[in-house]
């Protein structure tokens, strides 16, 4: 216990640098006599009304920092949610990552008028509607989104029972681990009292005196700091009861309901989403299969149970039977858009050195005028690969409307919408570059795609293409729970070996491999948390009927479970560089030049 408390202790302290840090961070509007720019709109949450001489103010710093969108941060603003902007906002981080999530205080912001359109900004109707306003419009402003604390602005009073919708908004299924999380923190520290009582009382002390440490001297001055820290313990429990009795957020659950009568016509006629069972392998023909894993949906937990075979012969590994293009739409509708949209962006947005790496083993070689990025979804690819390649064209393709948007966020100069087989021929010879990163796994016919590679490629061209390594041994460890897998969205397990002939066969030659390099850590964290899934899936879902059991069940499972995540977190950081050093990884991608 006393290792516990000591270790409690110096995340007490170091949490409140943290947050002095980000808090420190902040500048404070100087008063300004110009006149508010035409350019510039200002959305409030509701009950608040800017002062004018915030306006002038806000409009002036926005128009000397070269900031699109400015989170205008009220110079009272109470201790709790002070702390809590400080645990979810990084300004340092929001200036210079172009992927950083865009946070609010929830008081108002500034938006340039153009972008305010492009990004269809409505006013906010409550205070989940303004978290998520925010982080849109951070999307749209990747380096050009600040904070900044307007010290006449005077914060609106905290509503307890939207603080739950509000997390939810915030965290997504994270938020019963962060409301397990207080409980248990408080529960080590009276464990600590009893077995420790001199160390256990220092812990305490230390907990009540962290809002000083980490808001004290700040711009943001909270007429409760002194309340707070003096009787913090019952003024957090109060919150805490509040929050976990508070409602959620209406809004999705008003959108499942909108998709159900959909989704049940479509399951109606389940059989369109299957293709008859074939009998040999796709990339070598032969008759020598085998059943190498059955799983169901673990994402989005859709009904039906996949098959993946795999070959004897070359050891392809491959979904048999696959899905139909009527399949494809029923089990990708509302996973990269709709309802999985904001999942998804958190996930991508999570990607950035793996991004950069990509485009610096293209820059080793080459540098291209022109690229294409073949399943580009949203463009974050595209967005981070501009720092590497300033100077090079980067357009997008995708089959869903995820492409649209990434052009209206300007992350993508060109959009291309559809299949890329069939755009391929009014594409030739047009890019230089073209990428295919977890893309060529998805698709029906992996010859098909690397043929419309080479069209699009003008000659000397260089292809890159990153995918799931099916020969990595946690594969066979992790089994089902094993991420890459991806059922039923991965349509082809391809190894080195089977991609190397294919890229030959279709006048490519590869040039670069990274294999143990390219690893990404995420297998023993998505492992746990597949299995949570599992035992506990979503209740709010369009094709899933739930209730109050089911969300209280989920929530008492993930809260159980949070201990192996964190260890899944854990062990990946661990064996990632061991990983890496090594030969094989749960990804590789090649770089090959058009012959």
């Amino acid at each position: 216990m006393t290792y516990a408390l000591a270790a409690l202790i110096a995340l007490i302290i170091l949490d409140a640098l943290r947050m002095r840090g980000r808090l420190g961070a902040l500048e404070a509007l100087p008063p300004s006599d110009q006149a508010p720019s035409s350019q510039h709109r200002f959305i409030a949450a509701p009950g608040v009304e800017l002062d004018a001489a915030t306006r002038r103010a806000a409009s002036a710093w926005a128009e000397r920092h070269g900031k699109d969108v400015v989170d205008l941060v009220p110079g009272d603003l109470p201790t709790i949610r002070a702390m809590g902007f400080a645990q979810i906002a990084d300004p340092p981080r929001v200036r210079r990552e172009r992927l950083e999530s865009g946070r609010t205080a929830g008081h108002a912001l500034l938006v340039r008028a153009d972008l305010a359109e492009r990004a269809g900004a409505g006013d906010p109707s409550d205070e989940v509607a303004m978290i998520k306003l925010a982080a849109r419009l951070k999307l749209y402003a990747p380096l050009t989104y600040d904070h900044v604390v307007a010290p006449a602005e005077r914060a609106q009073p905290t509503v307890v029972s939207r603080r739950r919708a509000s997390l939810r908004a915030i965290l997504g299924p994270a938020t019963p681990i962060a409301l397990a999380f207080q409980p248990m923190f408080w529960a080590l520290m009276i464990a600590g009292v009893i077995a420790r009582p001199i160390l256990g009382a220092v812990a305490i002390g230390l907990w009540h005196l962290q809002p000083l440490l980490a808001i004290a001297g700040t711009r943001i001055k909270p007429r409760d700091l002194l309340v707070v820290t003096i009787a913090r313990a019952p003024i957090e429990l109060y919150l805490l009861l509040g929050t976990l009795f508070g409602r959620w957020s209406p809004p999705r659950e008003d959108r499942v309901s909108a998709l159900r009568p959909t989704y049940d016509a479509l399951i109606r006629d389940e059989e369109q989403f299957w293709e008859p069972r074939r009998d040999d392998c796709p990339m070598c023909r032969s008759r020598a299969l085998r059943v190498h894993l059955r799983v169901s949906d673990l994402m989005q937990h859709k009904p039906g149970t996949f098959t993946l075979e795999r070959c004897d012969d070359c050891d392809h590994i491959f979904q048999n039977p696959r899905l139909t293009i009527a399949g494809l739409d029923y089990y990708y509708k509302d996973f990269y858009d709709g309802l999985g949209e904001d999942g998804l962006e958190f996930m991508f947005g999570r990607g950035v050195d793996g991004y950069r790496a990509r485009a610096r083993m293209v820059r080793a070689e080459a540098r291209p005028r022109a690229w294409l990025d073949v399943g580009a979804g949203h463009g974050h690819f595209c967005l981070v690969a501009r720092d590497e390649l300033p100077e090079t064209r980067f357009d997008g393709l995708d089959l869903s409307e995820s492409i649209e948007e990434a052009h209206r966020r300007r992350w993508i100069d060109t959009a291309y919408r559809g299949l890329f087989p069939e755009l391929a021929p009014e594409l030739a010879g047009s890019y230089d570059a073209l990428s295919m990163s977890h893309y060529l796994e998805h698709t029906l016919d992996p010859r098909a795609e690397l043929d419309a590679a080479r069209t699009t490629l003008s000659p000397g061209g260089h292809l890159m293409i990153e995918l799931p390594d099916p020969e990595f041994g946690l594969g066979r460890v992790l089994g089902r729970w094993w991420l890459p897998w991806f059922q039923p969205q991965h349509q082809h397990l391809l190894s080195t070996t089977n991609l190397d002939k294919l890229l030959r066969e279709h006048g490519f030659t590869p040039i670069r491999w990274h294999r143990g390099a390219a690893h990404q850590r995420v297998d023993f964290v998505f492992a746990a948390g597949l299995l949570l899934g599992r035992l506990a899936p979503p209740a709010d879902l369009p094709w899933r009927r739930g209730g109050a059991i089911a969300r209280a069940r989920r929530a008492v499972v993930w809260s159980l479970g949070a201990p192996l995540l964190v260890a899944g977190f854990v062990a990946d950081r661990v064996a990632a560089p061991i990983i890496r050093r090594g030969r094989r990884s749960n990804t590789y991608r090649v770089l090959a030049r058009r012959n």
